[in-house]
């Protein structure tokens, strides 16, 4: 029996979004035998998402060189959790490089992380031959993990379709659908009109194409400017990211941005020169000022935001709070009154 919202109001849930905290977020309710509909801008996860330019790497330990506690806390549970939902999660671990003029920057991120061990050129030709004989130290964090958030997005959807759930290509406001059910807004940047200190963080990424490359779990090479992280996809593919720029738009990536990673790509290997720019994608990710999501309950609607740019990380660890308390009333620790 439940003891939280729904002994209030035991009616639908609908869910707003089906980008990867909606997907998260019904899943969660779904399990818990739940009857539930997700209402979506697009019929099937596209480019149209931020979720869809996701790097997909579940690696909280690296996130702790810049981020709060919370995300390598929460983080570490994100690769069970998508393994037990979709089967998908590649536990490869994960490595950090510098080029030698950068070498101080890698013994800081050494000195704000954990859980790694130090390579030398030997430990890095084990692992990666096609870095070697380039680099001379890199950190490896073994237990970290990656996933194509392309695949884990459908795999989600497909599961939640066969448990039942609903989905409706529809946009909708959440005052207009609270006078009928719960309403659960993981719209993420969308929703920005109806929470005011939510922001956008815009990033762009490349998806390429380089054969001729080899690499078998994620890379981030630490430069001054834009730091890289490029993401093996499988096939010769790989995800290239991130900038960070505060800004609301989402349309085009900038020249700058483009030539600075592809700069990047080279200096990791140079046959990345040679590679084939499949994609060019840019969107805004949704943000507060801590960057740590929120959960709001205000009337019939419950806003799950603010995944910043830790969404494959932190969107299981949300969506199990969301549930939570929807089922037992519990208020976690990302909740905040309205």
């Amino acid at each position: 029996m439940s003891t939280g919202v729904l002994a209030q109001k035991p009616e639908q849930i609908t869910v707003l979004g089906g980008g990867v905290a909606g997907l998260c977020v019904a899943t969660e309710l779904v399990n818990k035998g739940l009857t539930i509909t997700v209402l979506e801008r697009q019929l099937a996860p596209g480019p149209g998402s931020t979720s869809w330019w996701a790097g997909g790497m579940l690696a909280p330990f690296c996130e702790a060189e810049s981020a709060e506690e919370a995300v390598v806390r929460y983080g570490q549970k994100a690769a069970k959790w998508w393994q037990d939902n979709t089967e998908l999660v590649k536990q490869q671990g994960s490595m950090v490089l510098a080029l030698g003029r950068d070498q101080a920057d890698l013994q800081r991120f050494a000195k704000r992380t954990q859980n790694y061990d130090v390579l030398d050129a030997a430990g890095i030709a084990a692992l990666e031959p096609d870095l070697a004989p380039k680099f001379s130290k890199a950190l490896y964090y073994p237990s970290e993990a990656h996933l194509s958030p392309r695949e884990a997005l459908s795999t989600l959807k497909e599961k939640l379709v066969a448990k039942g759930v609903k989905f409706v290509h529809e946009t909708a406001e959440p005052e207009a659908l609270s006078h009928d059910s719960l309403v659960i807004d993981c719209r993420g940047i969308e929703a920005k009109p109806d929470i005011s200190d939510l922001r956008g963080v815009k990033g762009e990424m490349l998806i390429l194409n380089c054969p001729d490359v080899q690499l078998h779990r994620p890379i981030r090479l630490l430069h001054p400017r834009i730091p890289l992280y490029i993401v093996p996809r499988g096939d010769g593919i790989y995800m290239l990211g991130a900038t960070m720029v505060e800004s609301n738009a989402k349309k085009h990536a900038t020249a700058r941005s483009v030539m600075e990673l592809l700069n990047s790509a080279y200096a990791l290997n140079p046959a990345f020169g040679e590679a084939e720019i499949l994609e060019i994608g840019v969107n805004s990710r949704p943000a507060f000022a801590d960057n740590l999501p929120k959960i709001r309950h205000k009337n019939n609607v419950i806003s799950a935001n603010g995944l910043y740019r830790h969404g494959f990380l932190l969107a299981p660890t949300l969506a199990q709070m969301v549930a939570d308390y929807i089922y037992h009333g519990s208020k976690p620790e990302w909740f905040e009154p309205s």
